[in-house]
């Protein structure tokens, strides 16, 4: 979302004097005493129970390497429960238009509650807090994480539920006869999520499958799993049955078996690609993907407020410390912009972002060496150079597991960036506080659509300009899913009230929107009604 928005409710929550949280009444941790000496406890939830397991995950504070949250992970011999927990769901789900529609009706009013639950300053703030201290990043980053999730509740309150189970119909050949097309639940499914958004994205995606009838198994990545575990305690206080979500903390491999005994009739996928197409493979294709994006920025050659353009520069490329799905991975500026003081001015705004208010912080995903020794091998490229960064944070604890650079920006010649034995390594995608830069010419944007051509990933994109031809161009010759364009373009901070997902891929799946959901978490039925009467005098006709 675009968060400068949030800048009062961010100062009114810091400003507060705030209860404790033993005045949350779903709330099983403190965040301000998450430590070595008082480590929280994360637990799964299967068949309307709470539980513990034989082993514990020791999750490590980010900023200073401190032991201070013990998961409860389930190992192999531990999945039974979460198969038969799933298989108890029939294909035609906890509910559908046909059966139990008052489902609908309940979970409209479960999300108004929760909506109104994270709209309190103290509740807002608990989940803000713990979001930072398990995916380091500023205040007003995860405030704005937890802001989109409450609008997203309170976009489907009421009767919104049911408003996206709605059907049509289609007038028959005869009287009597009428087709009608339902929206129509998988049963069983599950949800796997990632850690740089550790509420959002499992909140959203959770709720779609229940709203459209839907048993769901939920896995968020370990390392930030407490975020949506209070959440789920927070979802059982505003009325949502024990028995409708599992929630499992386990290995990758774990939960790989548990997906291939229980046979979900939907997976959705959030992460690597890798990982994602080894899912697809082995659940036959019954997923739904929102995986890797290197994501794109052109400025177009009208060049114009530079202070701005700048600004959401750093904001795509490092805000949460590069660690977005939609971060902007590769900027391409047409010449007009490098005469400008663009490059300057993002130098000096990069320059801003320190780790004491986490406006840069640890990369949960890459260590310092590996983003470094990416740097150096396409300093290796003719032509390229360091714009700014290119060093480790220092005077910080954080662990070696993770990485702490500055932010980076590294420029590459456009026609280098297009040759073979450079493209894959230009294009990989560092999940840091990293960039590409490049330049190009009028007479070279054919090289530049040539670029996002060969490209695997499409989740978001932007195209920087008020040309409403040059704007034309691009967008009718690329693909991502996602994609702002205009002065006001940007690649990151989607908001609640649009579409959030690649394209190009039958596999891709989308979140926060009515359409979204649907397709993500529904498939259509249609049922043909055909009553008669039967035309008067009827007799068997010829064989044919």
């Amino acid at each position: 979302m675009n968060f400068s928005s949030l800048s009062a409710v961010a100062f009114m929550l810091d400003s507060r004097n705030l209860e404790s949280v033993h005045s949350l009444p779903f709330a099983t941790v403190k965040t301000e005493e998450l430590s070595g000496s008082q480590p929280a406890e994360v637990q799964n939830l299967v068949q309307g129970k709470w539980t513990r397991s034989s082993g514990w995950n020791t999750i490590v504070d980010p900023l200073n390497g401190e032991p201070f949250i013990k998961v409860a992970e389930v190992d192999e011999s531990g999945l039974q429960p979460f198969v038969e927990s799933l298989l108890k769901c029939p294909k035609h789900g906890l509910h559908n238009p046909f059966k139990a529609p008052e489902r609908y009706l309940m979970l409209g009013d479960i999300s108004a509650k929760a909506g109104h639950q994270l709209s309190l300053p103290e509740v807002s703030d608990f989940f803000t807090k713990l979001i930072q201290r398990v995916a380091p990043k500023s205040y007003q980053q995860a405030l704005g994480e937890v802001y989109v999730t409450q609008k997203f509740l309170e976009n489907f309150s009421g009767d919104q539920v049911r408003f996206l189970a709605r059907s049509f119909a289609v007038p028959g050949n005869h009287l009597g006869q009428q087709s009608h097309g339902f929206r129509w639940p998988y049963g069983p499914v599950a949800i796997i999520t990632p850690f740089n958004f550790p509420l959002e994205i499992p909140l959203l995606q959770l709720m779609g499958a229940l709203y459209m009838g839907n048993k769901p198994v939920v896995k968020v990545d370990s390392k930030v799993c407490i975020v949506m575990e209070q959440m789920l305690r927070l979802l059982h206080d505003c009325g949502l049955p024990m028995e409708d979500v599992d929630f499992i903390n386990s290995d990758g491999k774990t939960m790989n078996k548990l997906l291939k005994e229980a046979e979900p009739r939907m997976t959705l996928f959030t992460g690597s690609s890798r990982v994602a197409d080894k899912v697809a493979v082995d659940l036959k294709g019954r997923v739904k993907l929102e995986d890797a994006g290197f994501d794109w920025k052109i400025l177009g050659p009208d060049v114009q407020e530079v202070d701005y353009i700048a600004w959401v520069c750093d904001q795509d490329a490092y805000a949460c410390s590069g660690q977005k799905c939609s971060s902007q991975s590769i900027l391409f500026m047409h010449e007009n912009w490098t005469k400008s003081p663009l490059l300057r001015k993002m130098t000096e705004l990069a320059a801003r972002r320190k780790l004491d208010d986490l406006t840069v912080g640890p990369v949960l995903t890459f260590t310092t060496d590996a983003m470094l020794g990416h740097m150096n091998k396409l300093l290796q490229i003719t032509g390229s150079k360091l714009l700014f960064g290119g060093e480790a944070l220092e005077n910080h604890n954080i662990p070696a597991i993770y990485g702490a650079i500055k932010p980076t920006a590294v420029f590459v010649p456009l026609e280098e960036i297009l040759k073979d034995n450079n493209y894959e390594l230009v294009t990989k995608e560092i999940f840091g506080p990293f960039q590409i830069v490049t330049e190009y010419k009028d007479n070279q944007l054919p090289l530049v659509l040539n670029a996002l051509e060969k490209m695997h990933a499409h989740l978001t994109a932007a195209v920087v300009s008020n040309d409403l031809l040059f704007l034309q161009e691009i967008i009718g010759k690329s693909v991502n899913g996602t994609t702002y364009a205009g002065l006001r373009a940007r690649t990151t901070g989607a908001p609640q009230n649009h579409w959030f997902g690649p394209a190009g891929d039958p596999r891709g799946a989308g979140i926060g929107t009515p359409e979204a959901i649907k397709l993500v978490w529904s498939c259509h039925r249609e049922i043909i009604y055909d009553y008669g009467p039967l035309p008067q005098q009827w007799e068997i006709p010829t064989a044919t």
